[in-house]
């Protein structure tokens, strides 16, 4: 009988596979305005936020539409775009621009600010600790409602004098919900819209997910030592030969295998969405969701190793 892999090694397998080809290719040596906004009309800037804990966050802004009416910049209404998790500002980029909501809200008159979470391509630097530091990724959701939104929303507000409207998607909307509760936003933020919107995750329907936590995966690999989320270097380089040709994984499909079927991404925009995603989050954050489908609360444990499961995707880590 042939031996499938596991639930858990078809879910890094998706993730990492496409990762690599993101890596590899070098997308962002120019930044996210040059390679995915400017390319399509738009004035776009680069800022850099720093957080109160040390991290530098990128921030894009597209402040006209392609109209270029720029004479009522100080009018216009700032609106903050946070991305889901293993994504990046790309994500409100990837479909022509009147289907991608980034270009549809500047084309409307809003100065849209792009937000990029800790640990992403263009948020990978801290004031005194590299990403090969394990401290560097010794945070989870938590840290990103109490230090990056209020860091962003403050920074924003700062640079156009109002409150700004906010779009979070999946993770992006459980960070900002946390953050009001906590009273963090109150001062800078005029209205809120959540996408596929994150509170409790006890009901997850995606059933390769809901394996993989059973697992207790992602503790697996914290305790391993893997503290970012793809890891990258040669493990990435060599994915497409060592899982997608295993028995029962078929790479063609790894998007609806990890997030369910696809209801918004045009097809078109398909290749280019696997060449921006996944961008790197911190294992421990994946750890504190995997407790939160475990458990259906949001309460962070603290990070073990759960029942022991023989992987062979562990198994090649140990050996390199």
């Amino acid at each position: 009988m042939a031996q499938y892999p596991s639930a858990g090694t078809l879910l890094l397998a998706a993730l990492l596979y496409v990762s690599a080809a993101a890596k590899i290719n070098g997308l962002y040596d120019n930044g996210i305005c040059k390679s995915l906004v400017e390319t399509r009309g738009y004035t776009c800037q680069e800022h850099q936020v720093t957080t109160e804990d040390g991290y530098i966050l990128g921030l894009q802004r597209i402040p006209f539409g392609r109209s270029g009416n720029n004479s009522t910049a100080d009018q216009k209404l700032p609106v903050l775009l946070q991305h889901g998790l293993t994504m990046d500002a790309a994500a409100w980029l990837l479909n022509p621009p009147d289907q991608a909501l980034a270009f549809i809200l500047a084309d409307k008159g809003f100065d849209v600010w792009l937000a990029n979470a800790r640990g992403t391509e263009s948020s990978r630097g801290h004031k005194s600790l590299r990403t090969n530091d394990p401290a560097y990724w010794d945070w989870t959701w938590d840290q990103l409602a109490a230090y990056d939104l209020p860091a962003l929303f403050n920074y924003v507000n700062n640079q156009t004098g109002q409150k700004s409207h906010y779009v979070g998607h999946s993770l992006g909307t459980l960070t900002v919900l946390a953050a009001l509760s906590q009273l963090k936003l109150i001062n800078s933020l005029r209205s809120a819209a959540l996408l596929s919107p994150v509170a409790y995750l006890g009901q997850i329907s995606t059933l390769l997910i809901r394996v993989a936590t059973q697992l207790f995966y992602a503790e697996q690999l914290y305790n391993f030592g893997l503290r970012e989320f793809p890891p990258l270097g040669v493990f990435a380089q060599t994915l497409q030969t060592l899982l997608c040709t295993q028995p029962g994984l078929d790479c063609s499909n790894i998007l609806a295998a990890v997030t369910g079927p696809n209801c918004c991404l045009n097809p078109s925009s398909l290749d280019l969405f696997y060449e921006h995603t996944p961008q790197s989050t911190a294992t421990k954050n994946l750890v504190h969701l995997s407790q939160m489908i475990r458990s259906g609360t949001i309460r962070m444990e603290r990070c073990t190793f759960g029942p022991k499961v023989y992987d062979p995707l562990l198994a090649f880590f140990g050996q390199h």
